[in-house]
């Protein structure tokens, strides 16, 4: 069985005064309100100027996206610039290719918005796989920033094999928006890493992150916790992107009747903030010309069923 050295699952860990209850007054920075019965995050924007900062820093630390798949940001970390990530097991499909989320959480797509100087909110992100890097052992994601305005920014990226630069994975490219300034005083922020053994034995992505198929057959993420969220206190891309590529997936397969499928294409839409939660996918595949295409949007069932994600995908067989 694949060992995590360090390992933290969301519906087992919680951080020490997440949530704030009635009649208690909680002394820290990242406290939850209650909102028609369910416990909501604090927003980051609400934080005092000169408690931002260590609120930032809790919230980066605990956030499980970058930390479990192993990458990290120069701009952001503390540690020693590392542009690369290595690709493990979970991260392959059923054909042994490689997956979207993780190609999508190692290169955001912010539009080169960042949290050292605004609250950084994705719009659309955009990915075409090359090639299936079956052999690859690590990925490095070249950035390029093409215009960053006061509240938009766009921004696109080579994935390539760190090991051999001349050969590329896959193109990135997206748009993100400024939610707000930030107080002066950011500090590069130590990184409490996730080592991860790898392993064929490792669980699948989308168990790691809380994501499960109900009983009436849509995949869903639970309610929000900080592992899943943003600073801004909204569902954070990376359990969108694992939880939409999984239901994604397993649409296309039962159309084809065969999961040994190569993801293409994957474009994504964020529509609205996910607040609360559970978020359900709801998704309808169709049938090309050698292709398999799904469409996909994810709602915030917790916040009045609000459409908060819209994807679409392109698979082609591998057989």
């Amino acid at each position: 069985m694949g060992r995590l050295v360090q390992a933290a699952r969301p519906w087992t860990r919680r951080a020490p005064l997440l949530y704030a209850y009635p009649g208690v007054r909680c002394c820290c920075w990242y406290v939850a309100l209650r909102l028609e019965g369910r416990l909501v995050l604090n927003d980051i924007r609400t934080t005092s100027g000169e408690e931002y900062w260590a609120d930032l820093r809790h919230r980066w630390t605990s956030l499980l996206s970058y930390r479990y798949l192993g990458r990290s940001f120069a701009n952001l970390d503390s540690g020693p610039a590392d542009p690369t990530m290595k690709l493990r097991h979970d991260m392959r499909n059923a054909s042994g290719g490689i997956m979207a989320a993780p190609l999508c959480i190692a290169s955001p797509e912010g539009g080169g918005i960042s949290d050292e100087f605004a609250v950084p909110n994705p719009v659309i992100h955009s990915l075409q796989i090359l090639d299936d890097a079956h052999d690859v052992n690590r990925i490095e994601v070249v950035p390029e920033v093409l215009k960053l305005g006061q509240r938009m920014g766009f921004s696109r990226s080579l994935i390539i094999d760190a090991d051999n630069r001349d050969r590329v994975i896959a193109f990135t490219s997206g748009q993100g928006v400024s939610l707000g300034d930030v107080p002066e005083g950011f500090e590069k922020m130590e990184e409490e890493k996730i080592v991860v053994e790898d392993s064929p034995d490792l669980p699948p992505l989308h168990e790691v992150f809380g994501a499960a198929r109900r009983d009436d057959g849509h995949w869903v993420l639970p309610e929000l916790v900080i592992e899943l969220a943003s600073p801004d206190a909204a569902l954070h891309l990376g359990p969108q992107h694992i939880v939409l590529e999984t239901a994604a997936t397993e649409l296309a397969a039962a159309s084809v009747g065969d999961d040994r499928l190569q993801m293409e294409s994957w474009h994504v839409m964020f529509l609205a903030r996910g607040k609360v939660g559970p978020f359900r996918v709801d998704g309808e595949p169709f049938q090309g010309a050698g292709r398999t295409g799904v469409r996909l949007t994810l709602h915030d069932e917790g916040n009045h069923d609000r459409s908060v994600t819209a994807a679409s995908a392109v698979f082609r067989s591998t057989t």
